[in-house]
């Protein structure tokens, strides 16, 4: 039986999927293994967009030449994604010869953001006793040109000491301070897990912090709180990644409607009468070009009368809370199971942590509810009101509150100042 002296290109290996990639940045390479039968002129290698190819993994070029004179040994070809655009990026990895048939192999990458990273608070200690206190402030310098963030993340990592975390699910928050009013804005809330941090999450908690991305620029001082009424401290540590692509709009503005977020019974009591001022006034700017409102919720308290089931209020007592808009209802806000066991951070033992509570969870964020206004209201007044279910306690276990930040947010196009909020 004779040899055969077809001309023929092998390739040897496989490229596997790229993965995410940011924009302008280059993945780790990966290679194949490229020879000749009976070739007597180079094999030309050619790289769909966004990929590259090498053959000493050095510099990276659209096509090379594998030259004619080793065109039949193994030649290693390096394969490299760089992507230039967000999104799924697919091609081809050809090798060709004049007198053969190409050889081809698909590639795949995905092209993410790019994505500036900062780092503010790092394993801060939050306890009470043993030397600690329950809050900690600081002055960080984050992103100074926010002209191509179209989202800004918060990241919330929970480690413990070596004599463990705190045995209880604790009321928790994070807030930047607004330089023009002194006041501290609540950018995101959550409740700690029993014993544990949050180890199990990559990053830990996440937030999405955009509508605050007016406050969040340049020198920016942030608090962190949590009621930890032990020694054995919260190690918490807070990042922020700020994604660059092509904002909804440039300029955003924001303002506190209520501000009832300093600890879990700060809130508003639930089931009584209050002296707290739930009905405002909000005028917009003439500019604005999209309004909405953002708030945060979690209620405290073992009050009674228990609802069906034995659930006091107000951690465990399902509710509807409305918005009224000038008068109306516009938006409703209901205070349901999230499925606590089902929490990724599930190893929160001998806590009580699986069932579910009104609308939070042990060792998760406290969910931001967005209500978007179908119109911005630009250069007009509006009235708000919270306006809880209709319950009333009946003394005789203790008292219930309602934890509440809202506030409003503006957009615009064109520089835009921060909404006036009347009692």
């Amino acid at each position: 039986m004779g040899v055969s002296i077809t001309p023929i290109i092998n390739v040897f290996g496989t490229i596997n999927n790229f993965g995410d990639v940011m924009v302008l940045e280059n993945a780790v390479e990966q290679n194949i293994n490229v020879n000749g039968d009976n070739l007597v002129s180079d094999i030309t290698v050619s790289a769909s967009t966004d990929f590259n190819v090498s053959l000493d993994n050095v510099t990276y070029t659209s096509s090379l030449q594998v030259p004619a004179a080793i065109v039949n040994d193994n030649t290693t070809v390096y394969v490299r994604f760089s992507p230039s655009v967000v999104g799924n990026g697919t091609g081809t990895i050809t090798m060709s010869n004049q007198d053969t048939t190409d050889a081809v192999i698909d590639v795949e990458g995905n092209g993410i953001p790019v994505i500036q990273n900062y780092v503010s608070f790092n394993k801060q200690a939050l306890g009470f006793g043993g030397g600690f206190n329950q809050s900690a402030s600081q002055t960080f310098n984050l992103s100074a040109d926010l002209t191509n963030i179209v989202q800004i993340k918060m990241f919330v990592q929970i480690d413990c000491p070596t004599s463990g975390c705190d045995d209880w699910d604790r009321f928790a928050n994070i807030k930047v301070k607004d330089q023009v009013t002194g006041s501290w804005f609540e950018i995101g809330r959550y409740i700690t897990p029993y014993w544990t941090g949050t180890q199990q999450l990559d990053r830990g908690l996440e937030f999405d912090v955009t509508d605050f991305k007016g406050l969040l620029s340049g020198a920016v001082e942030l608090r962190i709180y949590i009621e930890n009424w032990t020694s054995k401290a919260d190690l918490i540590s807070v990042d922020f990644d700020y994604i660059e692509g092509t904002p909804d709009y440039p300029y955003y503005a924001v303002s506190e409607v209520l501000g009832y977020h300093a600890n879990s019974i700060d809130g508003v009591p639930y089931g009584v009468r209050y002296s707290l001022d739930l009905d405002k006034q909000i005028s917009v700017p003439g500019n604005a070009e999209s309004t909405h409102l953002r708030t945060a919720i979690s209620g405290w308290g073992h009050a009674t009368p228990n609802d069906a089931g034995g659930r006091p209020c107000a951690e465990w007592c399902y509710r509807t809370h409305d918005i009224k808009i000038n008068g109306s209802n516009a938006f409703s806000h209901y205070l349901g199971p999230l499925g606590c066991a089902s929490n990724p951070v599930n190893n929160q033992n001998p806590g009580n942590w699986t069932p579910d509570r009104a609308g939070w969870c042990p060792g998760m964020a406290v969910p931001t509810r967005i209500d978007n206004l179908t119109s911005p209201m630009a250069g007009s007044t509006f009235t708000f009101e919270y306006d809880f279910e209709d319950w009333v306690n009946n003394g005789a276990n203790g008292s219930a509150y309602y934890a509440t930040s809202t506030y409003v947010v503006v957009k615009s196009n064109s520089v835009i100042t921060a909404p006036n909020v009347i009692d």
